[in-house]
């Protein structure tokens, strides 16, 4: 979408603060635990309506993520002129800090109610799960990207909480591939921190921002950005072991192109070229996602 005049408090800044872009992360760990759902319980034994809620709820909380971001990270005078990133909207004044603050208040509110109906499916120890996201959604930026615990943030909250329970709500058990396949969605999703971070490293040292990246230095930051894609593809050995052949070789796929990207991201090394390598990144996280779900329902289909 075009960022050039953009009306203040208009639909289309509110489109941009949003960040569509960042939306398939909140997207892919669901999916994943609704294939090996149907995996589990067959399309006769699937629940639509708690599907399509697990999924609501993930997309209203990215949104409600990026708008405490966009608020307090500029409150913070984190987003300023030097910033590398994409723009961002209250920096820009395509949305007034008052707007802001209204709309944190409204999505947090929408995200509680789509997540309440929840219970019916999974018991009520969801509303721990719940209260625990909504917490954490705002511990995020005020805190704990600030101390190096942003990456331990994704791998909870991109991948263990949502593949696990999205899973659980339709089956009410958990074992050790849907955890194992939980893990490997956050180490992929967290890839995108990386990058983000990675890219503004000098910046967020300047203003205090003291996240792994910042402690690691580049070049080790590259290695672990490697790391974390062929550690999620590896994972999928405990598939292979289970004889699931196309849930273990399909990820593959994924590993091969973040390979590719590892390298224009070391070649590249700062400046907002790197934004190209974000998009990159959420393309291949995407595609994980999608190979991942397809070698589950092809294993399927195999022992069926």
């Amino acid at each position: 979408m075009d960022e050039n005049n953009v009306a203040k408090n208009s639909f289309k800044a509110w489109v941009l603060a949003s960040r569509p872009k960042t939306l398939s992360g909140a997207a892919v760990p669901v999916v994943m635990g609704l294939s090996l759902a149907v995996s589990a319980v067959g399309w006769g034994g699937f629940h639509i309506v708690p599907a399509v809620l697990c999924l609501l709820f993930a997309l209203v909380m990215q949104v409600d993520a990026n708008f405490v971001n966009d608020y307090f990270d500029f409150v913070k005078g984190s987003d300023d002129e030097q910033r590398l990133g994409p723009k961002r909207a209250c920096a820009q004044g395509w949305v007034s800090i008052r707007a802001m603050r209204g709309a944190i208040v409204l999505i947090t509110a929408l995200a509680c109610i789509i997540g309440l109906p929840l219970i019916f499916y999974g018991g009520a120890e969801l509303i721990l799960v719940g209260v625990a996201c909504v917490i954490f959604c705002f511990l995020y930026t005020t805190l704990m990207s600030y101390h190096a615990m942003g990456d331990i943030l994704v791998l909870l909250f991109f991948g263990i909480i949502p593949v696990c329970f999205t899973y659980y709500i339709q089956t009410s058990e958990v074992n050790k591939l849907v955890i194992c396949s939980s893990v490997a969605c956050g180490l992929v999703i967290d890839t995108l921190l990386v990058v983000n971070n990675y890219r503004d490293r000098e910046n967020d040292a300047r203003v205090g921002k003291k996240t792994l990246v910042v402690y690691m230095g580049g070049r080790v930051s590259e290695s672990f950005y490697l790391a974390l894609g062929i550690a999620a593809c590896l994972l999928g050995i405990f598939f292979l072991l289970d004889g699931h052949y196309f849930t273990f070789l399909l990820p593959f796929v994924y590993l091969a192109l973040h390979i590719r990207t590892y390298k224009k991201m070391k070649r590249i090394g700062r400046g907002k070229a790197l934004n190209g390598i974000l998009a990159e990144n959420s393309r291949n996280m995407l595609l994980y996602g999608l190979l991942f779900c397809m070698g589950v329902l092809a294993d399927t289909f195999v022992e069926y």
